[in-house]
C-alpha cells in the first residue's frame, strides 16, 4: 500500500509539471499582456514599463516561469490585481462559504442517489421505474436558472421561509440559515442526473449471476439488493463523486451569485470579469492538484470496498 502510494504521488509530478506549463503558456501568451490590463487606456509605456518591472514580466521566460514556480510551492501567489487583497486570504476566506453550501450538498446528493437507486431496483420495468425515469429527464431538462428563480420567488420572498440573500459570521447560522435554500435548489438540481446513473449502476449489477445464485440459494430481494448488488455498484459510484469533489474547490457559481454567498465560485466569475489573474491561476493550480489527489482516493477505495481490486 505504502509502496503503491509512493509511486502515484511520484507520477503525479509529471502531470503537475505539464499543467503548471500549460498555465504560465495560457496566462503569459494567450492571455495578453497584463501591463496594460492594469494600467488602463489612459496609460503612457513609461507606467506600462513599470508595471511589468514589478510583475516581473519584463524578465527572460524561465525567470518568469522559476517565478511561477515558486508561487505554487510557497502558496504565495501575491496580491489581487483588482482589490489588492493577497490571493491565499482570498481563496482561505472564500473557500469555507463555499465548503458550508457544497459539502453536505454532495452528501445528501450521493445518499438520496444511492437510496433512490435501490429503491427502482426493487420495482424495475414497472410503471414507477418509468415514471421516475420520465420525471427524471423533465427535471434534468430545466435549467438551474429556472430553480433559482422559482425558488427564491416563491419560498424566500413569497412565502418567508428562506432569506433570500445574504451571509452570517457563524457556521451554524449559515448552514441552518442562508445556505439551507441554496442546498435544496443543488439537491433538486443534481438528483435526476445523479438517480438515472446510479440506476444504470445498480441494474448492471442486478442481472449477474451472482446475484441469481444468491436468489436460488433463498436469500431475500432486500439484503441482495442493499448487500451483495450495493457492495458491486460502489466503485463506479466511488469514481462519480471522487470525479466532481474537485468542483468544490472551485464552488457553485450560480448560487454563490443569486444568493450573495461570498465563496469561490462568486469569487472566480469576479476574477474573470476584472481579468484577475493571479486569482484565477493560483485557483487553477490547486483545483489540478486535487483531481489527482482525489484520484489517487478514489483507487484506495476501490480495494476498501472490493477486496479483489489489486493496487498495482
Amino acid at each position: 500500500m505504502a509502496a503503491y502510494i509512493l509511486r502515484r504521488l511520484w507520477q503525479m509530478l509529471p502531470t503537475m509539471a505539464g499543467v503548471i506549463v500549460l498555465v504560465f503558456v495560457l496566462f503569459n501568451w494567450v492571455g495578453g499582456d497584463p501591463a496594460y490590463l492594469l494600467a488602463g487606456k489612459m496609460a503612457d509605456e513609461a507606467a506600462i514599463a513599470n508595471i511589468r518591472a514589478q510583475l516581473g514580466i519584463d524578465q527572460p521566460v524561465w525567470v518568469q516561469l522559476g517565478i511561477f514556480l515558486k508561487q505554487i510551492l510557497t502558496f504565495d501567489f501575491g496580491n489581487a490585481w483588482s482589490t489588492g487583497e493577497p490571493v491565499a486570504h482570498i481563496i482561505s476566506s472564500r473557500l469555507g462559504p463555499s465548503l458550508t453550501v457544497l459539502v453536505p450538498l454532495t452528501v445528501l446528493e450521493t445518499f438520496f442517489g444511492i437510496a433512490l437507486a435501490l429503491a427502482i431496483a426493487f420495482v424495475r420495468g414497472s410503471l414507477t421505474d418509468r415514471a421516475v425515469m420520465v420525471a427524471c429527464t423533465v427535471g434534468m431538462s430545466i435549467s438551474i436558472l429556472v430553480y433559482i428563480s422559482v425558488f427564491q420567488y416563491f419560498f424566500a420572498y413569497k412565502l418567508g421561509l428562506f432569506p433570500v440573500q445574504g451571509w452570517g459570521a457563524s457556521l451554524g447560522e449559515n448552514l441552518l440559515h442562508y445556505a439551507l435554500l441554496p442546498i435544496i435548489i443543488g439537491l433538486a438540481v443534481s438528483i435526476a442526473p445523479t438517480l438515472r446513473l446510479y440506476r444504470s449502476f445498480v441494474l448492471d449489477e442486478v442481472n449477474q449471476d451472482y446475484v441469481r445464485t444468491a436468489r436460488a440459494k433463498g436469500l431475500k430481494e432486500r439484503r441482495i439488493v442493499w448487500v451483495h448488488v450495493l457492495r458491486n455498484a460502489a466503485i463506479p459510484i466511488i469514481t462519480h463523486v471522487m470525479a466532481n469533489l474537485p468542483a468544490l474547490l472551485i464552488g457553485a457559481f450560480l448560487l454563490e451569485r443569486f444568493f450573495g454567498i461570498p465563496g469561490i465560485g462568486r469569487e472566480v466569475i469576479l476574477a474573470v470579469e476584472r481579468s484577475d489573474f493571479p486569482v484565477i491561476k493560483a485557483i487553477t493550480v490547486y483545483v489540478a492538484a486535487a483531481t489527482m489527489v482525489f484520484n489517487l482516493l478514489a483507487d484506495l477505495l476501490y480495494q476498501a470496498v472490493d477486496p479483489r481490486v489489486q493496487l498495482k
